[in-house]
């Protein structure tokens, strides 16, 4: 007898065997069901070596205690002593599975399936596992026969005998024999049906990949034909109930439990097409409606079960179209969108468990795997396999894959897969999730050989390999175009240029040769330069080919490089800072303008980094101002100022841009802006502020050229449009007025000559030939139009307006914002033409009937001719025009009497008018959406095609590339086209409502 507060000697060895529950395992030991093998250290060993020795002990009590009687039970004991291989299978099985212990402890004589240890017993196919089922005739016997072969299978895997390889074969050779094994039973069960049609089981996924886990729906699409002179729809329908039957026999909950659900969801149209269709009918559906995914997924098919010459039959016609599915248009955007989009369901609780489907995760290397097959395998037939690792191999021989990196993905799959298989088979329930229990863990650990502490041991493991997954799955499509064309000493196969241009067009390259002769000038050689580039480029090549023009973002990544090649941080910034690379990425494949604003001074990239030198926020009017004017002083001559000026304008156009550009794609850690509006407040308010502050730096420069430091007569630059607005885009010309107020002493004419000289030359200096864009200055609003002087003094103005003034010139006094000059004389004007813009008492019959005849006159006569008004971004319907003249009618109506619609700005004069229960919240709310969009669309053009435009552009690759700027995916630019019509049509409703009184 133990002493009180010893521990025995059984105790400590318990504890030194494995044992979490020392005390419970002693009382199993010394229990009766185990006396005659209790002192057998054989025994103990044995359960120390399992993945759970105290879940092992139980079962074996457990097992023990359901034998027949005496002599069952001393047979057990003594074959578990006697025989090793025994001895580990069981034990094995009993520490890993507890569903597979409760299986033994229902049918207790099924040990005796593990005691053979035949040569066709480490490694059986299907006719070992049709054997093993053969007795069975209804559902609960199958489901008994398939334990017992699943119990086989499961020890030899925790034994180590056969490897994850060998153990997802025989379990879907399993699963081919359990299909077999079910569709024997419908026959039976209905012969009239069986003898009227042939019908093919065609196993898809992991079963058709001959690479099932424990518990797993098995994927599966059905063929039916008719039996000679069979009605071919009465066959069908015979086939229809044998296929539903023999999926009920498998997926249906019995005494014994259920096997797996059968998933015929991967069948043409998915749950919503028949459950079988005949050969020709899978073939039409195939040639005209199949999306990419269902190409993808038929990589796996084979025939299983039913009519086999049917079945083979089916994989031979549909083989030719899958091997085509890399070239439909978008291919690589579409296998990829579909790998974002199942991310993108997982639950946020989940993902950091989920094994399978989260980044770095399973389906990661599966992916990618299917996504070379599909671009190579039309021409390599030795990369058709429907196994992930047996492709992946091929692959690397075939030099589709760098070998390293082919070594590195199999033991990362290999490891994941055994660890999903671990936490099956305790249960036997399908899950992909890595439990949170300490307990599960160590069991886990410990069944892949970590045991000094298999918990820490095993998160560590798993998250190496993720990370690993993760680095490696979308750098396996492109790092070996870079192989092909480096140059480097011949270590191993590479990609032919045949394999190159494939692989490039299946990314969307137009041009693969040009991408070749680029990747070759920026990848070969040996220096630090190209060897940093090797590991950037398989990243941004990613990135291009995510947007609607691959060509341009290579080509203008490489005329960066050949541009700052030179520069110490350029790849340093690229390679170290995180953000840098996927911006600069997104912003040379975006389109013309950002790329040629930066080609100017490709020193601006520096701005796309997240160090101390970059940042993407626009910078506001006073910090603009203070660097141009200091600019100014310091430059020798006012061309000079004006130019470095004009180069802080260039640079900060391109800040916006790429902002606005990072802002609508979004990037690997931030997604896209949701808020269009603020996007267009963004690029309205940066773009006007960056106006005014060039227009102030050129006015300084000119003053100071002609007159020094000061001017004969006060002067200042009045916003008109949509530059009074602070809604610029990037290529908006400057609407603007003249004022100036002469000095005390100083003549009218002399004031006016130096006023006018001064808006001569400030046009001049910033229109001068340059590397930077011009900016136009349009004073077409001001009083008489073109035919009246440039420049007005302040009283020339009041009088003008009192005597002459017309109801337009109201409505476009609205606008009317001081950007530059005299900040004292601008505050006059604004209160000089208050009273016109809003007028007391608001306007007159007449005068609403006069802005109407102007805006359908103008609706009538501006359109340019052959332009679709639907989609007109200006003067289309529903677009800025009617938009804007909609608010400004309000704005002259309502706003001596509303102070909020005293605005210069279209969104916030319309809130105000909604505030103000001027028009309803779903009429503000469509007529913004409207004018937002349009806007959008504007900015868009311009940055693609890098001149302004109204229209959207008619050539198919720019048209995609607005799309992918406002959010559609690729091969969505119908869909594009019809949200814009929609959006503008209900906007042209409120306007005639409001506008017209319609």
């Amino acid at each position: 007898m133990t002493a009180p507060g010893r521990r025995s000697s059984t105790f400590t060895r318990l504890l030194r065997h494995g044992f979490t529950d020392p005390s419970a395992a002693e009382r199993l030991l010394e229990g009766p069901e185990l006396a005659p093998v209790r002192s057998d250290p054989v025994l103990l060993d044995a359960l120390g070596a399992t993945a759970d020795p105290d879940l092992a002990l139980l079962g074996l009590v457990r097992l023990v205690e359901a034998q027949d009687g005496h002599p069952a039970q001393r047979e057990l004991l003594d074959t578990l002593i006697a025989a090793k291989p025994l001895r580990d299978r069981l034990l094995g099985v009993l520490g890993a599975s507890a569903a597979l212990a409760d299986h033994l402890a229902r049918h207790p004589h099924d040990w005796q399936a593990l005691v053979t240890y035949e040569a066709q017993d480490l490694h059986p196919g299907v006719q070992e596992f049709e054997r093993g089922l053969a007795d069975a005739t209804d559902p609960v016997t199958l489901r008994v026969a398939y334990r017992r072969c699943m119990l086989s299978i499961a020890a030899r895997d925790v034994c180590g005998t056969t490897d994850l390889a060998q153990t997802a074969a025989e379990l879907a050779d399993l699963a081919t024999a359990t299909l077999r094994a079910a569709l024997a039973i419908a026959k039976a069960v209905a012969p009239d049906d069986a003898a009227l049609c042939r019908l093919a089981v065609i196993a898809m996924g992991k079963c058709g990949g001959h690479e099932l886990n424990y518990v797993s729906d098995v994927d599966v699409i059905f063929v039916g034909e008719g039996v000679e002179g069979a009605d071919e729809q009465k066959a069908v329908q015979a086939a229809t109930r044998l296929a539903s039957h023999m999926m009920r026999i498998c997926s249906e909950t019995t005494v014994e439990g259920s096997i797996w659900p059968v998933d015929a969801n991967l069948r043409p149209e998915g749950r919503n097409g028949p459950l079988v269709r005949t050969l020709s009918s899978h073939l039409a559906y195939y040639q005209r409606w199949a999306k990419t995914w269902e190409f993808q997924a038929l990589l796996k098919a084979r025939p299983v079960a039913g009519d086999l010459e049917l079945g083979e039959k089916y994989v031979a016609t549909l083989s030719p179209l899958v091997w085509q599915a890399a070239e439909r248009e978008n291919f690589v955007a579409d296998v990829q969108k579909m790998r974002r989009r199942v991310v993108e369901n997982i639950p946020a609780a989940e993902i950091e468990r989920e094994l399978k489907l989260a980044p770095g995760g399973l389906r990661d290397v599966e992916f990618a795997v299917q996504l070379l097959q599909l671009v190579h395998g039309r021409a390599d037939t030795s990369l058709r396999s429907g196994t992930t690792l047996d492709a992946l191999e091929a692959l690397a021989a075939g030099g589709y894959v760098g070998r390293a990196d082919a070594v590195q993905l199999d033991d990362a799959y290999r490891f994941l897969r055994t660890m999903e298989h671990r936490i099956q088979l305790f249960r036997l329930r399908r899950t992909h999730l890595v439990p949170e229990d300490e307990a599960d863990l160590r069991r886990i650990g410990r069944s892949l050989g970590l045991r000094a502490d298999p918990v820490k041991e095993l998160n560590r493991e798993w998250k190496r390999h993720a990370a690993m997954v993760r680095r490696l799955h979308e750098k396996l499509f492109y790092r070996p175009l870079l192989d092909a064309v480096a140059q480097l000493a011949p270590v191993e196969a590479r990609l032919s240029p045949g394999a190159a241009r494939e692989r490039l067009i299946a990314l969307g390259y137009a041009d693969p040769a040009a991408a070749l002769r680029h990747l070759e000038a920026l990848a070969s050689g040996v220096s630090r330069k190209a060897a940093i580039q090797r590991t950037l480029l398989p990243v941004l090549l990613g990135w291009f080919a995510d947007s609607a023009d691959p060509d341009a973002g290579l080509l203008n990544f490489r005329k960066v490089s050949d541009a700052l090649g030179k520069t110490p941080w350029y790849l340093r910034l690229l390679r170290d800072e995180g953000a840098a690379a996927e911006n600069l990425a997104r912003v040379l494949s975006a389109g013309r303008l950002a790329p040629d604003l930066l080609m100017r001074a490709p020193e601006a990239v520096a701005l796309l980094g997240d160090g101390e030198s970059g940042g993407l926020e626009p910078r506001g009017r006073a910090h603009l101002e203070q660097e141009i004017l200091a600019a100014v002083r310091r430059a020798d001559g006012g061309e000079q100022a004006v130019t470095a000026a004009r180069g802080v304008r260039r640079r900060e156009l391109f800040r916006t841009a790429a902002t606005d550009i990072v802002a609508s794609y979004g990037t690997e850690e931030t997604p896209a802006v949701a808020d269009q509006g603020a996007l267009v407040d963004l690029v309205g308010g940066a773009v006007s502020d960056l106006t005014a502050a060039t227009l102030a730096g050129t006015l300084r420069a000119v003053v100071r050229d002609g007159w020094g430091d000061t001017l004969p007569t006060r002067f200042a630059v009045i916003g008109m449009g949509r530059f009074g607005g602070h809604e610029l885009g990037y290529g908006s010309d400057a609407d603007v007025l003249f004022v100036h107020e002469p000095r005390e002493g100083v003549e009218e004419q002399e004031a006016s000559r130096a006023a006018n000289a001064v808006v001569s030359e400030m046009r001049r200096l910033l229109q001068l030939p340059s590397a930077d864009p011009p900016l136009l200055i349009d004073a077409d609003l001001r009083p008489e139009g073109k035919s009246g002087p440039l420049v007005r003094s302040l009283n020339s103005y009041e009088a003008y307006y009192r005597r002459w003034s017309l109801v337009w010139e109201s409505q476009a006094l609205l606008r009317a914002e001081v950007v530059a000059g005299d900040a004292d004389l601008g505050s006059r004007f604004i209160e000089l033409v208050d009273p016109l813009r809003y007028p007391a008492e608001g306007l007159g019959e007449e005068a609403v009937r006069e802005i109407r005849r102007l805006k359908a006159r103008m609706e009538t006569e501006r359109l340019p001719r052959g332009a679709d008004p639907t989609l007109h971004t200006k003067l289309g319907r529903g677009g800025l025009s009617d938009v804007e003249w909609t608010v400004q009618l309000i704005q002259l109506q309502h706003g001596w009497v509303e102070p909020g619609l005293r605005t210069t700005r279209t969104r916030e004069a319309l809130a105000a008018a909604c505030a103000a229960d001027l028009l309803s919240t779903e009429y503000a709310a469509t007529l913004d959406e409207a004018w937002v969009l349009a806007t959008r669309v504007r900015n868009a053009v311009m940055l693609v095609r890098g001149r302004a435009g109204d229209t959207f552009p008619s050539d198919g690759r720019e048209l995609a590339a607005v799309g992918r700027y406002l959010g559609y995916d690729p091969g969505h630019v119908g869909d594009m086209l019809d949200d814009y019509r929609r959006t503008t049509r209900r906007a042209r409703a409120v306007v005639d409502e409001l506008f017209y009184g319609a």
